[in-house]
């Protein structure tokens, strides 16, 4: 008999995306994913259940004491059953915008708190003897780099099916907790929780005092005079920057993670840079779309940094800060602005920005549980801008997967919205590909399935503005220097559409 973990606390960051979470803006990390073959349900669940003992959360909700007076913790379902976990939905004519709405309604329920919070639907009927999956997780449960881990778990790197135990695991399970008992283990978990929230703030300004000295870099004065206002000035609104009210909508699209590469070497950027940089005049496309013009405005994205250091990738919770990048709209040359994204970036690593964003996240860690569940469904409501969106890049695995035999083909994540960021973006790589999934709120991003035509033809003009041929690559360029455009804009978009034709 083995003993499972209960009446573990959320951390406040985990506990934080329930405290934010409403109706029409559900927190949940996920993907949707394609199959070869056809996955019976039957299977599916037999599957998943021999897989949960090696991830014993999975068996756990959350449990809220009285008044939030306390941090959330994790308690063994007294209830649980993995068939209402696992589910099936027949497409009805079986195409890929099919799996689309399909998946887009899912992703747009929020899930029931008095159950463990994740679900796998299966996605049958699409054509070409394919199956879809979606794989729902709430975020207090995991982040981008946490998921990518469950995944290898769920999943083998060789196309055999095993079997699975006939034994169902037994845990020591203790009995629910009274009323009583959660009001007095809220109080003593919520001071606990105030004691390492100030022993880890003084730790973190500790560790920041000693990368600034040790590490700073010698910038000029006019590199940070410039870059610095940009840092800390509020993101300018954007048509799909109103209060999300849901129902959402998902899109996608796929780059080979060589031509990539093949941007990164020509120009000595990274694979983040590129990323960003079409990520941007994808969204400047879009942006104007819907009447707003770029010249003159700043595109300020939040990309998530993967904090573990070393620790061990699959721990559960989230682990992140950010980077709050601001990315002008109006450099129309993709070459220039692969430049002034590799900057940015740079000065924003440099100057420990992601180290600082966890500070502020620690320092409102230590307000009361109580006030931050009852100030969390008012505050995503609010008129604030933050950041315009969010861009995330999670690297995946990169040999195939199987499921129960049956290959992965393709794997897009999914990234929630909410607030007033009603367009955000997730990457994933995997098996050579970079996969990228839009999030959309209906009615902040209408026309959504346009980002998809206007993501593929920015990465095909940032190919040609930096000299590599779309169907051969004759020579290496030097290295990127932010140069002047050769040609006008209006020019290089019709070349890149012609390359693409």
């Amino acid at each position: 008999m083995s003993q499972l973990h209960e009446n573990n606390c959320l951390s406040w960051g985990d506990a934080l995306f329930l405290y934010l979470e409403r109706e029409g803006m559900p927190l949940n990390i996920a993907s949707v994913a394609v199959f070869d073959g056809v996955i019976p349900l039957a299977d599916c669940i037999e599957f998943v259940a021999s897989k949960l003992p090696l991830i014993p959360r999975y068996y756990q909700r959350v449990v809220t004491p009285p008044l939030n007076i306390g941090l959330p913790t994790w308690e063994h379902d007294p209830e649980f059953d993995v068939r209402n976990h696992v589910r099936q939905v027949t497409l009805r004519r079986g195409t890929d915008a099919d799996m689309k709405a399909a998946a887009a309604r899912i992703l747009s329920v929020t899930m029931d708190r008095r159950h463990p919070l994740w679900d796998v639907t299966l996605l049958h009927g699409l054509k070409g003897n394919r199956t879809g999956i979606v794989v729902r997780v709430h975020h207090c449960l995991a982040d981008g780099i946490a998921g990518v881990a469950l995944m290898n778990v769920l999943m083998d790197p060789e196309p055999v099916v095993h079997r699975p135990a006939k034994r169902t695991p037994r845990f020591r399970i203790k009995p629910p907790r009274d009323a009583g008992t959660l009001l007095v283990d809220g109080l003593m978990n919520s001071y606990t929780s105030l004691v390492q929230q100030i022993l880890a703030m003084q730790a973190e300004v500790l560790d920041l005092a000693q990368k600034t000295i040790a590490g700073a870099p010698q910038w000029s004065l006019s590199d940070v005079n410039r870059l610095l206002p940009e840092v800390s000035a509020p993101a300018q609104r954007l048509p799909f920057n109103t209060v999300c009210h849901g129902p959402q909508k998902f899109a996608w699209g796929e780059i080979p993670m060589a031509q990539i590469k093949a941007v990164r070497e020509v120009t000595g950027t990274t694979v983040n840079d590129v990323v960003i940089t079409v990520i941007t005049l994808a969204l400047r496309r879009y942006a104007e779309l819907l009447g707003a013009k770029g010249k003159g405005r700043l595109l300020k994205i939040a990309v998530p940094v993967n904090m573990r250091g070393n620790g061990n990738a699959g721990d559960l919770g989230n682990r992140i800060s950010f980077l709050p990048v601001s990315v002008p709209l109006g450099v129309r040359n993709p070459r220039r602005l692969l430049a002034a994204v590799h900057l940015r970036m740079q000065f924003l690593k440099n100057a420990h920005a992601a180290e600082f964003v966890s500070l502020a996240g620690t320092l409102l860690g230590t307000i009361l549980p109580a006030l931050q569940a009852l100030a969390g469904p008012v505050a995503s409501q609010l008129p604030i801008s933050l950041c315009n969106t969010i861009c995330t890049n999670v690297p995946g695995p990169q040999a195939p997967l199987y499921l129960l035999g049956h290959k992965m083909l393709c794997s897009y994540p999914y990234v929630p919205i909410g607030g007033e960021m009603g367009l955000n973006c997730a990457m994933m790589s995997y098996n050579g590909t970079a996969y990228f999934g839009f999030t959309g709120d209906t009615q902040a991003a209408p026309h959504l399935h346009q980002l998809e035509r206007f993501f593929s033809l920015s990465f095909a003009e940032l190919q040609t503005a930096v000299g590599i041929r779309l169907r051969r690559q004759r020579r290496k360029l030097p290295k990127l220097n932010v140069v002047p455009a050769s040609k006008p804009a209006a020019k290089q978009e019709e070349v890149a559409l012609a390359a693409i034709a």
